[in-house]
């Protein structure tokens, strides 16, 4: 593993005891013991199982992209281990930006040929922002009111994540269906940047972001071609969504909270538009701090809102950190396809 990554564990960790310690100093020890007394252990065990599900939709996603005619038989775990590992990476960079290389990475170990990895790691992404751009969407018309009534401080931050997110979209959906317009507004943007910039550097982007839209463009196409591994990977995408979006309703359910699972699973659904925008790795501070305001609609007592947050952060963050190492150490037989042998 690269230095740098073990300097972003030092990092998430280091915020992690800080904010446990800010937690537990203003927190009454007695009001978090009861709280946990207090707990449903079939739901507490249930939240970990509900994320091992997500991991296991994720790799049937690309295990679905990844199938051909005369393809070798690879392991259910070379498979599980993509997902693991990029959740790994993704909390242990900011902006999550070693997920993608690290899921190419773990591909190419399993013996699947590096343009091939990055091509069926490109599909996976299109299904991923498409059903993600359609859950914000939803969330924000049908959901939006419970923060902007109550929490008028984190709604801006939503506001932009969700703009960030639906510009991405956006764009892509572009290049699948706009192509040639695409290319032709990115030379134009490129050639207003060059009033700003210097050429060379100008030049460089202009290169790197055409070879993107042209590399994304051709993908999509292979897609629609797929219609049928494309509704399966769909629904499977859907189905790892739909459990992870869910952990902090079982989480409320496990502190013996009855809640709405709309409500809770739209509240989620902004907090994590909120977490895409803090460019530390994992988010680590300000997503505890926005469980918490936003979670406070739903958990009443104080000791049990400071658990939840913590079971929470620990099954979606650290839960899938350690089993990311776990896929990191094991590495599956590489197995070449027939293609590349």
């Amino acid at each position: 593993m690269n230095k740098k990554y073990y300097w972003g564990i030092v990092v998430v960790l280091a915020i992690t005891a800080f904010v446990t310690y800010t937690e537990f100093k203003r927190t009454p020890f007695d009001e978090i013991t009861k709280a946990a007394q207090n707990l449903n252990w079939v739901a507490f065990a249930f939240v970990f199982i509900v994320m091992i599900l997500a991991f296991i939709f994720e790799a049937s996603v690309v295990e679905t992209l990844a199938k051909r005619r005369n393809e070798p038989k690879r392991s259910k775990w070379s498979f599980m281990r993509i997902p693991l590992i990029e959740a790994l990476f993704n909390a242990i960079t900011p902006m999550s930006t070693g997920g993608q290389p690290s899921m190419l990475a773990a591909m190419v170990q399993m013996g699947i040929e590096g343009g091939r990895a990055t091509s069926i790691l490109l599909m996976k992404f299109i299904l991923y922002q498409v059903v993600v751009f359609f859950a914000y969407i939803t969330t924000i018309i049908f959901g939006f009111h419970m923060v902007a009534t109550r929490f008028s401080g984190l709604a801006i931050f939503i506001v932009i994540g969700l703009i960030i997110h639906v510009s991405t979209t956006l764009f892509l959906f572009s290049i699948m269906f706009a192509y040639k317009w695409t290319k032709n507004a990115t030379y134009w943007i490129m050639n207003i940047l060059e009033k700003f910039f210097s050429p060379v550097r100008v030049d460089r982007w202009r290169k790197a972001t055409i070879s993107k839209i042209e590399t994304f463009y051709l993908e999509s196409q292979k897609l629609k071609k797929e219609k049928k591994k494309l509704i399966v990977a769909l629904m499977f995408t859907i189905l790892q969504l739909l459990c992870f979006y869910s952990v902090p309703y079982v989480v409320v359910l496990a502190l013996n909270v009855h809640a709405s699972w709309v409500e809770v699973t739209q509240m989620n659904i902004m907090l994590i538009m909120f977490m895409s925008i803090i460019p530390i790795p994992g988010a680590t501070g300000g997503a505890e701090y926005s469980f918490q305001t936003l979670f406070s609609a739903f958990v009443s007592s104080h000791g049990a809102l400071v658990l939840g947050m913590f079971l929470w952060r620990f099954a979606t963050y650290f839960f899938g950190m350690i089993l990311g190492v776990f896929g990191f150490l094991f590495k599956p037989k590489k197995i070449k396809s027939s293609e590349d042998a």
